[in-house]
């Protein structure tokens, strides 16, 4: 019946012989047909690496695949035979007959129409010739087939699987194929349909996904489970493509080849599919750098430290003008530490960052320690408190033969200026009995496991790439080799009393410096001088300070929460009271203090809404501490400004959970806390929408949009000329 279809003309006069001897095949496709009839041609589309999706992808698929295997005999060994150039040349005539297709797509459909022969061959051979042992059965052509397969053609097919060579190499595949170590589990979806749907599904405006992303979801089976092996690999691919230094990297390798640990194949893209090559995806392998470019760029960057180095020179030549010429005197004067006897709190750095006493500062010209010169680097300090009795003293008292803290108490020693601390007290640990807690403790990025996300995370870009993504890190990782910070020392960010409500100074030292260039887990000093650059940058140049503010996390972790309730409700509130005639919204960055994971608690005191952003998805009733005392402070501001409210609504405060950008490895937290306080900046908006802004709506944050938080705080550390 569908034969008559072919009876009809419908220009056919007006094309080569090619399409017309090609009789066989294309009944299969009834529609494709009545289509071409009625001089239709159907539009196939395709995604941004060139492979064929929906609508219609697979129709064209099917229908290459009924075409050749009419057209190509199944003794056919080698697609690249020159014989079958007149076969392929009929095959692609005819697609060009049925479908709107782009000349230059023929490669494609081509080398599409090999895959589907060999694939053919293969059923035909596990089919018929095959029993379940894998032993060969002489079988009889099937008579499905027979329309397709002449008696001579199935015989000569037989006479070659009989072979010692082809049953070798069978046997070689069929062992490799039958027990791969991350099997595929989408059956005969091929990735880029899989890939159309996942970004479909989440209606993301990205056009791709990165490769190790849709790899893992290739192997997410139908229940939704996700083996271990194969999401501890996709968590080292996010590790690995957070981690990576540009201009320290020279492995050729793709993120995901480094993960599974295996050579990459010349012109190989793993976890894209078939069709997708390194041309198609524009990829680029890295260039290895000659020791003549890698010596030019290592002088670029020694000339924009040197530069500025001497700025920062004359910044202090002009701090020291008035004393100049009594330098002789005491070359240990500070000038940013106060002139005079001040309070102070003072650190060690070895074996962690701790505070172990407090005491007084003597910054005087001329001042000396029992009639003899200080120690190069250091004032002279008299020891009131000791907070870790044992400590041993950076310089030891010859004197009084004191080595210890405790035994300094009532006295004056020597104390590195870098580990003074003047005013406020700001230690970036909390105590324990007395005892300095390590700093990877306070270490802020989250050390749960992720589960298996029922949402595939969809990367949304939204800026503009820069052209040097780690250009202030590269002259941040050259200056930090040419300072002592590697030896132990910090240097100090000065905090406004306007950032946090209380001056101080904030110290980073190595580990801090660390985490930025290499992405590591973030500590509470890189958050809070992060928040000063915000403040800095954004809000002060844009006249937000008058509706945002900031809340110190140092004071207000859950850890402070549950020791220090009182001290935590007192500096909250001073600060929203400071603030009763306008409506503001203070950030709170909140560590958890379970392993150290950050998420954001944005509090609007005048309206009485907590708007909850956590990376992991989690909601506040996992830190039911946390929310007692948020409540609890808005309450008490509540009756401080005097408003009357029922009692059946003195607990009617709004929380509400922001769904947010998830976070997909257990490093990210601490980067996605601080976008979340930048974008909300950028938008000047009190108020945070349940599905956050339109703006920068996304399943997760890319590396590039991670990498400009690193970018943006080594440009403001650089120019803050703190090292």
């Amino acid at each position: 019946m569908m034969a008559s279809n072919e009876d009809h003309p419908h220009g056919d006069e007006t094309v080569g012989g090619a399409e017309r001897e090609i009789k066989r095949g294309i009944m299969v496709m009834k529609k494709v047909i009545r289509d071409r009839d009625r001089g239709v041609l159907i539009k196939v589309h395709w995604n941004e690496g060139g492979q064929l999706i929906e609508p219609n992808g697979s129709t064209l698929t099917s229908f290459i695949g009924a075409l050749v295997r009419n057209e190509v005999p199944i003794t056919c060994d080698n697609w690249r035979n020159k014989q079958l150039n007149e076969a392929k040349d009929k095959i692609w005539s005819e697609i060009k007959r049925c479908f709107d297709i782009e000349e230059n797509r023929r490669d494609h459909c081509l080398k599409l129409a090999g895959k589907l022969l060999r694939g053919f061959r293969t059923f035909l051979s596990t089919t018929f010739l095959r029993d379940t042992e894998g032993t060969f059965v002489d079988a009889e052509l099937p008579s499905k087939y027979a329309s397709l397969i002449s008696p001579k053609e199935w015989e000569t097919f037989k006479s070659k699987r009989k072979t010692q060579e082809f049953k070798s190499v069978s046997e070689t595949n069929r062992q490799r194929a039958s027990s791969p170590a991350y099997p595929y589990r989408k059956g005969r979806v091929g990735y880029g349909r899989l890939e159309q749907s996942i970004l479909t599904k989440e209606n993301s405006s990205e056009t791709s996904l990165p490769a190790h992303v849709l790899w893992k979801e290739a192997r997410v089976g139908k229940d939704g489970k996700i083996k271990e092996d194969v999401q501890q690999i996709f968590e080292k691919c996010e590790t690995l493509s957070q981690s990576i230094v540009p201009y320290e990297d020279t492995d050729c390798r793709s993120i995901l080849s480094r993960a599974l640990d295996v050579p990459e194949y010349s012109g190989r893209v793993r976890g894209k599919g078939f069709g997708i090559t390194q041309k198609s995806l524009n990829i680029k392998k890295q260039k290895t750098p000659s020791n003549k470019e890698l010596q030019q760029t290592l002088e670029a960057l020694k000339a924009e430290v040197l530069e500025l180095r001497k700025e920062r020179e004359r910044d202090r030549a002009a701090g020291f003008k008035d004393t100049s010429d009594k330098d002789s005197i005491n070359c240990n004067f500070q000038p940013t530490i106060p002139e005079g006897i001040s309070p102070c709190h003072l650190y060690l750095a070895r074996p962690t960052y701790r505070m172990v006493g407090k005491g007084k500062v003597h910054n005087n010209l001329g001042e000396l320690l029992h009639t003899k010169p200080l120690p190069t680097g250091s004032l002279k300090v008299s020891v009131d408190i000791a907070l870790e009795k044992d400590a041993l003293l950076p310089h030891p008292d010859d004197v009084s033969d004191a080595t210890l803290l405790g035994d300094a108490i009532g006295s004056f020693v020597a104390w590195p200026t870098d580990l003074i601390i003047v005013g406020y007290e700001t230690p970036t640990k909390s105590k324990a009995k007395d005892k300095g807690i390590a700093r990877e403790i306070e270490s802020v990025a989250s050390q749960k496991e992720i589960p298996v996300a029922k949402k595939t995370e969809i990367s949304k870009r939204t800026g503009a790439k820069k052209k040097n993504p780690s250009k202030y890190r590269a002259c941040l990782h050259t200056y930090l080799e040419t300072t002592d910070i590697s030896d132990g020392c910090v240097r100090l960010i000065p905090m406004d009393g306007a950032i946090f409500g209380f001056e101080y100074a904030e110290p980073l030292g190595k580990e801090d410096f660390d985490q930025i260039l290499y992405h590591t887990q973030l500590s509470v000093g890189v958050i809070n001088t992060y928040m000063r650059y915000l403040y800095d940058k954004l809000m002060g140049p844009r006249g937000l300070e008058q509706r945002f503010s900031f809340l110190n996390p140092m004071k207000t972790n859950l850890t402070e929460m549950i020791r220090k309730p009182d001290e935590v409700r007192t500096y909250v509130v001073e600060r929203f009271m400071a603030d009763t005639d306008r409506e503001k919204l203070f950030f709170l960055p909140f560590n958890t203090g379970d392993g150290g994971h950050w998420l954001l608690v944005a509090i609007n005191p005048f309206k009485e809404i907590v708007y909850y952003l956590d990376s992991l998805h989690n909601d506040w009733t996992t830190y039911p501490a946390m929310k007692t005392i948020v409540d609890t402070i808005i309450q008490t501001v509540r009756a401080q400004r005097k408003i009357q409210v029922p009692k059946r609504k003195a607990n009617n405060i709004t929380w509400n959970r922001v769904e947010c950008p998830r976070q997909r490895n257990n490093i990210d937290c601490g980067y996605y806390t601080l976008r979340f306080m930048k974008e909300t900046l950028l938008m000047d908006r009190t108020d945070i929408p349940s599905d956050y802004f339109d703006e920068y709506r996304c399943a997760y944050y890319s590396k590039d949009q991670l990498d400009e938080i690193k970018e943006e705080l080594c440009q403001f550390i650089i120019e803050l000329q703190v090292l």
